[in-house]
């Protein structure tokens, strides 16, 4: 384990904790936009993993989802969801995690996401396989659409923009097993790269969000495009993840 993945491990790990220390109090809950919000604790989470990388990497980037963020101009690049799933976090919903991956030239080189309530650390190198706690994991091998169950999620500016995902949530629906909406796009990932959903779709995603599942899932032996089957950016607007058989078909309903 490189010394990068193990601070990564540690610092996700701090955060989790500091999370559930205070997820039975009242929040002070704030709006980034109409259903976008963010409480006190996403901030606190994020300075803590903010002040452990400037403490043991100063001379490395940050970005990060609620504002402290860093550019060194560093070859090296920590982007932090520092708690995914806030509305659920807010709501008393324990579906949420922390995410914390390291770009090294613009490629991802290792990932963590946490899952606190569960205890459930997710992680990867590139080259070196994807985990899950001890136990390495692999996508599904399912190989027709109609035996998976999927999983996806919606944009912040769903009551405004007719590119809202609900038309592919309906399509999807009367051709899988089930569609599912967790409400944090990391543990979305993280649980494809485990096979325990056969695909994952999203848009309007940010970096924070997918970069630590991205190399998850393609180390467990999945797929990820953009919902034409082209090369997938963390950067970009559109995620598709699947083993390359499950994706081919999810691509086409997509396209349709």
């Amino acid at each position: 384990m490189s010394v990068f993945l193990k601070f990564a491990k540690e610092v996700a790990f701090e955060a989790g904790k500091v999370l559930v220390a205070g997820s039975q109090k009242k929040h002070s809950i704030g709006m980034k936009g109409a259903i976008d919000l963010v409480t006190e604790m996403d901030l606190k989470s994020e300075k803590l993993i903010h002040s452990a990388i400037r403490q043991r990497f100063p001379s490395h980037s940050i970005l990060a989802e609620e504002g402290h963020s860093i550019d060194t101009g560093s070859r090296y690049k920590w982007i932090v969801d520092p708690l995914d799933g806030t509305t659920n976090y807010a709501h008393g919903y324990p579906v949420w995690c922390v995410s914390i991956a390291l770009e090294i030239d613009g490629e991802i080189d290792c990932g963590v996401i946490y899952n606190p309530n569960l205890d459930e650390m997710f992680f990867t190198e590139r080259g070196k396989g994807a985990y899950r706690n001890r136990r390495r994991i692999h996508v599904s091998d399912a190989t027709k659409l109609d035996c998976t169950l999927l999983v996806t999620g919606f944009p912040y500016d769903i009551r405004t923009s007719n590119e809202n995902n609900l038309d592919n949530f309906a399509r999807f629906y009367k051709l899988c097993q089930g569609v599912r909406r967790s409400g944090s796009a990391a543990l979305d990932l993280a649980y494809t790269a485990a096979s325990i959903f056969g695909g994952y779709w999203e848009m309007k995603l940010s970096p924070w969000d997918c970069a630590a599942g991205k190399l998850l899932v393609e180390e467990a032996g999945g797929k990820i495009t953009d919902f034409s089957g082209r090369l997938f950016s963390i950067y970009g607007k559109q995620i598709v993840a699947a083993n390359s058989r499950i994706l081919k078909q999810m691509i086409r309903v997509l396209r349709s």
